[in-house]
């Protein structure tokens, strides 16, 4: 597995999918006593719904998938979980101390906003271990973790590209951080891989959350002309709107194919339970060190859902490629973000033969070419 520092401070500052007030601990996995070297505890604190088809669903589909493969090795896994927890410190705090003095041996905080308190709460617990999905902030117990989605966006893309027949696509956005703005980059560079001079017009909704917004953000994109919609949300609102207009659509985190089953092209999606089994491998055998964690295709932690049926056998064919190509490790990310590239405005942003490196692609805050929407100054 590799790994990768992340400097930049300014990542996901304003990530924030609290869009429910209050905090509801609810209690999953096995409920079992710790007894012997047999056993592991781990709890998992949630930023939205579990049920919300999105960021924190697939967070806890690995949740479930850690448990029954480390089941299968002879381990019982028990764990706990707090789903909508406000990204407020002293809500953070609280939930996560709690579990570290109900004694689990490991605790996972799953957005951006949890950072201070995670680390907080880790200098009076230094024998538990600690990982923060998305943050840069790490010590002796506190590790961080994400994963190259971008490389499944990108040939999303190339799919998308191939129906998109006039050339024009939009793109429901939560934040205009960075982990929003390559994402929407990646998107863009497989569509015009397909074709050179497709747009793909991007709409803000300010919130990760909100079924209505999004709905609302894909009504403007369709009105624009977009005939394929994209998302960095985590409803499957966008797909459904696309679907009630006749139009095609990318999803994220999971395959939502079912809600809207004659839009849905394909989904980037998470195997959260990949990493989250590593990780307690390597703790439960005392070899597991603080780290940050950024994994890719090759290493099981991202991917796309299955290609629609109604998806032209050339585009099937292209996008299959790639795929192959990026789970074998011939290409990735830095792959992906290879220049020539020019900014929206037609500036020369990266030269021709150049890739650019991690952190320039983890703090990346500018538009590729085709892209067209607003960026804050």
């Amino acid at each position: 597995m590799s790994n990768f520092r992340v400097i930049d401070r300014r990542r996901f500052v304003l990530a924030s999918g609290a869009a429910i007030a209050g905090i509801g601990t609810v209690f999953g996995g096995e409920d079992v006593v710790a007894q012997d070297d047999t056993t592991f505890k781990v709890a998992f604190v949630y930023v939205g719904p579990v049920g919300d088809l999105g960021w924190t669903w697939a967070h806890d589909q690995g949740r479930q998938e850690m448990i029954e493969a480390l089941k299968g090795e002879g381990v019982t896994v028990e764990t706990k979980y707090s789903e909508s927890v406000p990204e407020v410190q002293a809500d953070a705090e609280r939930v996560i101390r709690g579990y570290a003095q109900e004694g689990y041996q490991l605790i996972v905080t799953t957005s951006f906003g949890y950072m201070e308190a995670t680390i907080n709460v880790a200098k009076q617990f230094p024998d538990i271990q600690f990982i923060h999905i998305s943050g840069y902030m790490t010590a002796e117990n506190v590790s961080t973790a994400f994963g190259k989605i971008e490389e499944p966006r990108y040939v999303s893309g190339i799919i998308a590209g191939h129906m998109a027949t006039g050339g024009k696509l939009g793109y429901v956005a939560a934040y205009p951080i960075p982990e929003v703005i390559r994402g929407i980059n990646a998107f863009t560079l497989g569509v015009r891989s397909v074709n050179p001079e497709a747009t793909v017009q991007v709409v803000w909704t300010n919130t990760w959350y909100d079924p209505q917004k999004e709905r609302q953000a894909v009504e403007a994109l369709l009105d624009g002309g977009a005939e394929v919609i994209a998302q960095h949300q985590d409803t499957a609102g966008p797909q459904q709107a696309a679907e009630a207009a006749g139009k095609y659509g990318v999803g994220y985190n999971a395959d939502m194919s079912e809600l809207a089953p004659k839009a849905v092209l394909t989904c980037p999606i998470w195997h959260w339970g990949v990493y989250y089994e590593d990780a307690v491998k390597q703790i439960m055998a005392g070899t597991w060190q603080s780290n940050q964690y950024w994994g890719g295709w090759k290493d099981g932690d991202v991917d796309l859902s299955p290609i629609a049926d109604f998806v032209p056998e050339e585009a099937r064919a292209a996008a299959e490629t790639e795929i192959e190509a990026f789970k074998a490790g011939e290409k990735d990310i830095f792959a992906i973000f290879t220049g020539p590239l020019k900014d929206q405005n037609g500036e020369d942003k990266v030269a021709e033969g150049t890739a650019m490196t991690g952190e320039e692609i983890l703090n990346m805050n500018w538009f590729v070419e085709g892209v067209q929407g607003e960026l804050p100054s």
